[in-house]
């Protein structure tokens, strides 16, 4: 399921900016929170790690939709 998840994002990453629409953006940031619980719950056992992680690639991920 994360194998295919990240091919998608590969594949369309430079189609769902801030700056193309409402709902693409929203389609951008939905990518990109789901994209962060998976990363959550890949580290679910090192809690610290976990937050961190998931704080990172959704600080990263949503400002990159911000300035795409």
């Amino acid at each position: 399921m994360r194998l295919a998840w990240f091919s998608w994002l590969l594949r369309h990453f430079t189609e769902y900016g801030f700056s193309q629409g409402l709902l693409r953006a929203a389609i951008g940031t939905t990518a990109v929170l789901v994209t962060a619980a998976l990363v959550w719950f890949a580290l679910h056992r090192n809690r610290p790690a976990a937050v961190a992680a998931a704080g990172f690639v959704s600080a990263v991920g949503i400002g990159w939709l911000a300035f795409h």
